[in-house]
């Protein structure tokens, strides 16, 4: 697609008359996030559902993540939502569809949503993106300067890691790329800190779970074209700045946005700081659960989902 090679997967629903559904990734986990949640979504009478509620479901790997290319050039990020749309309307023919994604797949699925509204009916997020961090209102409301003042905190805890592949990516990627203990470390330790284990992080994931998603970076030296999408965002200049905010202000706020939150996540953002971004139509917070939402909590997750994207089937 546009000089870039894709990898997704795409499972046709078992129900009568599945609904289109676009599933976005985030870091550090690629397609493989989604495996537990595809088939409760494909065929949901086999995990107690009803048959009518099936999706056809596409997750795609993000340029430079798993099995797709590597970003041509810097700046790719920003234009993933247009790739998204062209896979599904151009490529797989669907006229309309829904989107789900957290972590870097919100921000995915908010550009289709801000860009692409003629083909995106709705959209379901996992979180607030955080790239709306950056820029403080001087009106928040007590509850937005608790999420504020918890962003401070954990930035100074957890937020080494986003600082180093920001600015010197290549330098981390190297040492990774020839360790796969040292891979293995730097990727497991985020599924640790970010899940809902209560420290004991075999609570939450398997040996075999927490090793394929490492065995993915590994194969195919993915860990440092992973990287860029920090890369992008810290050092787009300018214009592209510019040019988001234009987007942003012609863009996406009529579609309906659903939130699914889970206590454990990185953000815990309250509903009107979502509203100020979004269509805000269904805000769910969840009782357990953490980052990995769809690997933690598929059954959740994918409850949510369903009964959110009934109304526009």
């Amino acid at each position: 697609m546009d000089d870039i090679g894709i990898h997704f997967v795409h499972e046709r629903g078992k129900g009568p008359n599945p609904y289109p559904l676009l599933l976005t990734h985030g870091y550090p986990d690629p397609f493989y996030r989604f495996a537990k949640i595809i088939p409760m979504l494909t065929d949901p009478a086999s995990f107690g559902g009803r048959a009518e509620d099936s999706f056809d479901v596409v997750v795609a790997d993000l340029p430079g993540h798993g099995f797709s290319d590597r970003p041509p050039s810097l700046g790719t990020v920003f234009s993933v939502g247009g790739l998204w749309a062209s896979l599904m309307t151009e490529r797989l023919g669907y006229t309309k569809f829904g989107a789900h994604g957290g972590d870097w797949g919100g921000t995915v699925t908010e550009q289709l949503a801000r860009s692409h509204s003629d083909c995106v009916a709705a959209i379901h997020l996992t979180d607030v993106p955080f790239w709306h961090l950056l820029d403080k209102p001087d009106d928040l409301t007590s509850a937005e300067q608790k999420l504020f003042e918890h962003n401070e905190q954990w930035m100074q805890k957890e937020g080494a890691y986003a600082l180093i592949q920001s600015t010197k990516p290549q330098s981390l990627a190297q040492g990774l790329n020839d360790s796969p203990a040292g891979l293995a470390a730097w990727i497991v330790e985020k599924f640790r800190a970010w899940s809902d284990c209560g420290g004991d992080i075999e609570a939450r994931f398997t040996k075999d779970e927490l090793l394929t998603n490492v065995m993915i970076h590994w194969a195919t030296e993915s860990i440092g074209p992973s990287f860029l999408t920090y890369f992008d965002y810290a050092n787009a200049g300018a214009l592209t700045w510019m040019k988001e905010g234009l987007k942003k202000l012609t863009g996406s706020s009529n579609v309906p946005a659903a939130f699914a939150l889970f206590p454990a996540d990185i953000s815990r953002p309250p509903r009107e700081w979502g509203e100020r971004f979004f269509n805000v139509q269904r805000w769910t917070e969840m009782s357990r659960g953490g980052h990995f939402a769809a690997m933690e909590e598929p059954a959740l997750l994918a409850d949510d989902i369903r009964t959110w994207f009934r109304q526009f089937r």
